[in-house]
């Protein structure tokens, strides 16, 4: 979508789309226990396996808010408290709504309304919001960061890599401490750093991807025979105490970085159907994302139960674009009449390009 400085790169928006295919995909087929797949295995098809463990689009979103962000601010001094006013006036109206209507839900359940406030209130630091909220958390303390990766970034690129190196360090330790790093690495911006971080060095120098197809499609290659890998093994489900997770995310982060990368600078998309269905999906992945938690579980169980079985995840997966598809509709529903009205009051949050000798000076 286009930006508060004007700037839209649609490209970017078919980066997002598949974002938010990997993860519906992920829920529509395996659900929280294995159901309609089961989590067991890996799709003999070894492209397909970053479907099959879906949950690695929220890496893909994070590697992109790193490249977007260091898109639209290269060269450019940033007003930080504009920024941060920016992005709560984009996040925070739907988050709000999804917390009412996920709180209404559970008192109707029978749930304790003061354990559900208390909950919310640990969501500011702990990854507890619902609908998969726990991302926006981490996302808000990546952008406590940026001025910090902006300045590193800005004084040499590959500067920033020393977050990563620092990230590896700690999660090795932690490991050591505690026999488990997974849901650290996977829900916190203690693993989540990493492709913020490798999402800005690589745009410092995505020129150097621009047509390189050989590289890019070749990183991406090995990229899902690791992701085969790692679901034959049992994947995210089955990966509680593995030491993998300390490198997982950094892995993520490359891969995807090189990719959007690759992608933003050899393509133009063009203006047909497919670019156009793609683009408003990436447009709308921020609503799909929070309110497809309200409907997946029952969609799929109606298929499966009075269409057709969907225990394979070939099936599955076809199933689930046609439910991707029709999150269009309660997508577009959301940014047109929650999202949009906030969007007109957004300030404009970078200055006029300065010399590199007071960029520094100017990041506040």
């Amino acid at each position: 979508m286009k930006s508060s400085s004007g700037e839209h790169y649609v490209a970017l928006d078919h980066v997002r789309a598949l974002g938010a295919l990997l993860v519906l995909t992920w829920h529509f087929t395996h659900g929280p226990d294995g159901y309609p797949v089961p989590f067991e295995g890996a799709p003999s098809i070894f492209a397909l396996s970053v479907f099959d463990e879906g949950h690695t689009g929220v890496a893909l979103f994070m590697t992109l808010s790193g490249y977007l962000f260091a898109r639209l601010l290269d060269g450019k001094a940033i007003r930080y408290r504009a920024f941060i006013w920016n992005r709560a006036v984009r996040l925070l109206p739907l988050l709000f709504l999804v917390i009412i209507v996920s709180g209404a839900l559970i008192i109707r359940k029978g749930g304790a309304p003061l354990d559900y406030a208390w909950r919310i209130a640990k969501g500011a630091v702990l990854p507890t919001l619902p609908n998969g909220g726990w991302s926006i958390t981490v996302e808000f303390h990546f952008y406590l960061l940026l001025p910090l990766l902006l300045l590193l970034s800005r004084r040499r690129g590959t500067l920033p890599l020393l977050i990563v190196a620092g990230a590896l360090v700690v999660r090795t330790a932690l490991y050591l401490c505690f026999g488990d790093i997974e849901e650290l690495a996977y829900s916190t911006i203690v693993g989540r750093i990493d492709q913020f971080t490798l999402g800005i060095v690589v745009c410092k120098y995505r020129h150097l991807l621009k047509a390189k197809h050989a590289l890019a499609v070749g990183t991406l290659l090995v990229f899902a025979g690791f992701y085969w890998w790692f679901g034959s093994r049992g994947g995210k489900v089955h990966s509680s105490g593995d030491p993998l997770w300390i490198v997982l995310p950094t892995i993520e982060g490359a891969a995807y970085a090189i990719g959007i990368a690759w992608y933003d600078t050899s393509f133009k998309p063009r203006t047909g159907v497919l670019s156009q269905f793609l683009g408003r999906l990436g447009e709308y992945s921020y609503s799909i994302y929070l309110l497809h938690f309200y409907v997946y579980l029952k969609a799929a169980d109606l298929i499966h139960q009075f269409v057709m079985p969907l225990d394979n995840f070939y099936v599955a997966c076809a199933w689930a674009m046609g439910f991707a598809a029709t999150m269009i509709v309660p997508g577009y529903l959301s940014f047109r009449f929650v999202e949009s009205p906030f969007l007109r009051l957004r300030k404009r949050y970078v200055r006029d390009p300065v010399s590199p000798s007071s960029l520094a000076a100017r990041v506040t």
